[in-house]
């Protein structure tokens, strides 16, 4: 006989042997120690305080970007409304009046419209010399200049409060349309 095949023959022999061995002493291992199944299924308080763990410090982590992320949209949102509700001021032109611009945001259809935090919109028209005390309820800037000479449109921001100098604590998250309409935004940015 070939050398090699006789090889390959103990080889197997051998090999299967191995395996009868292995299969008796798992059996024997398996009688003398029964799997439980319940003890499979179930966690260890060690692994659950682990998994509680993650969750909390997923959450720590996911709750302010989510709110920070929340504030930007109804920022940008807050922008896009004053920049609507401008178009339709510029577009107001009643037949026969004196004024350029409305003197309320009811004469545009405009008066129940609400920021994304739930307040109406400001307007003050600062052109029409009818409306008592309208220079000085004005926004400002810090050195007490009017931001707009024409009208001022603005959101009161997340607190719901505003001042005239937007400088003021009150006045920091509001959204405002300033120099005449070219910029919008936060006021903190102006």
């Amino acid at each position: 006989m070939d050398r090699p095949f006789i090889n390959d023959i103990n080889s197997n022999i051998n090999h299967s042997r191995a395996i009868k061995a292995l299969s008796e002493n798992s059996l024997i291992i398996m009688m003398i120690k029964p799997i439980n199944i319940q003890q499979q299924h179930a966690f260890s308080l060690i692994e659950l305080m682990v998994a509680v763990a993650i969750v909390g410090v997923s959450a720590t982590i996911a709750v302010p970007a989510y709110s920070s992320y929340m504030e930007r949209i109804r920022t940008e949102q807050a922008i896009i409304d004053i920049n609507q509700i401008a178009m339709r001021i510029e577009s107001y032109n009643p037949v026969g009046s004196a004024n350029l611009y409305p003197v309320s945001l009811a004469d545009i259809g405009m008066d129940n419209m609400r920021d994304p935090w739930g307040n109406p919109y400001q307007y003050l028209n600062l052109t029409d010399g009818n409306i008592p005390g309208a220079k000085g309820k004005a926004r400002k800037d810090h050195s007490l200049v009017p931001i707009n000479s024409d009208y001022d449109l603005y959101s009161m921001g997340k607190d719901g409060g505003s001042q005239p100098p937007l400088t003021s604590k009150a006045s920091r998250d509001d959204i405002v349309r300033a120099n005449n309409g070219r910029f919008v935004g936060l006021a903190s940015k102006y």
